[in-house]
């Protein structure tokens, strides 16, 4: 558990033609993505409430991080666990997930994340050991974000520049508000930028559809993104997030998930309307190899 957290800010190297880019990359926790950090937020938190016992089931809907990272610390803490998870996610995360030994649930694609909430709140239901966390609205995630990615972004940040803008896509929205809510004490004029898919623009347009940045874009709108806090909201298309994705691994070297790629799109449109002496801050949520499949489909 003292290992989730703690990872470098990177500088991307590439000209943005405006202010500098520079991410948090995530993908360095131990069960290789940002959602590390919310499961131990949770598990602390629900510890702390008395409501772990040793016979207690931990029950979560998950795209596949969050699900890694209870897996992991579910493991470590002796406890069991049970994920449901739209069956479109990727093999990889499956895999993933099966090795930490997590009994896995896969839901209708059709049905997207709302589809493994209510199978979730199903199995809560049947097993009075259950416990569901719900990442989508327990103050835990969210918490978690504000009490360590935010302040880590800060203690990283490099002295003499101006911190304009925070871009970040959103699946339970836990990230960019919690990380939102710490940089507005150092910094209260930065944009916080939040990011879903061009195909599924829930709060741009109001309506949600399929799309293929994995993670992201839950065709609900959770109760752990403040919406009234965040500046901005952008869409990234499919094709963009993941072509900038694959340019990460090729000019920067950074092997990022296709979520990444969203963010770092976002970021750099946004840098480029900025002066270069500002900083623009996003986050690496995974590694890319989650997606060895999804990668190898369009090569």
């Amino acid at each position: 558990m003292e290992l989730v957290g703690g990872t470098p800010l990177y500088r991307l190297k590439g000209d943005s033609g405006g202010a500098e880019v520079w991410v948090k990359l995530e993908g360095a926790n131990p069960g290789g993505s940002i959602k590390d950090r919310a499961a131990w937020g949770m598990l602390k938190d629900a510890q702390r409430r008395g409501l772990l016992t040793e016979k207690t089931v931990i029950v979560e809907p998950t795209s596949g991080n969050t699900g890694i990272g209870l897996a992991m610390l579910g493991r470590a803490l002796g406890l069991p666990v049970i994920l449901t998870m739209p069956e479109s996610m990727s093999k990889e995360r499956r895999a993933v997930l099966a090795a930490f030994g997590a009994r896995l649930v896969l839901t209708p694609a059709s049905a997207g994340m709302a589809g493994a909430v209510d199978e979730a709140k199903r199995i809560l239901s049947e097993d009075k050991n259950a416990l569901l966390l719900d990442q989508f609205s327990n103050p835990g995630n969210p918490r978690a974000h504000e009490e360590t990615t935010g302040p880590e972004i800060l203690a990283q940040l490099p002295e003499g520049k101006r911190l304009a803008a925070f871009v970040a896509s959103f699946g339970t929205g836990a990230t960019v508000t919690g990380v939102g809510r710490a940089l507005r004490k150092d910094f209260p004029d930065v944009r916080i930028v939040a990011v879903e898919p061009a195909s599924s623009p829930l709060i741009t347009k109001g309506k949600a559809g399929p799309h293929k940045i994995q993670g992201i874009g839950a065709n609900f709108v959770p109760a752990n993104l403040a919406v009234s806090e965040i500046d901005e909201f952008m869409t990234v298309t499919d094709g963009d997030a993941l072509e900038t994705a694959r340019r990460l691994a090729a000019e920067e070297g950074l092997f990022s998930g296709i979520s990444t790629g969203a963010n770092v799109w976002a970021a750099l449109k946004i840098a480029k309307e900025l002066p270069r002496d500002s900083l623009v801050v996003t986050v690496q949520p995974d590694r890319g190899d989650k997606y060895l499949s999804v990668f190898s489909e369009g090569a």
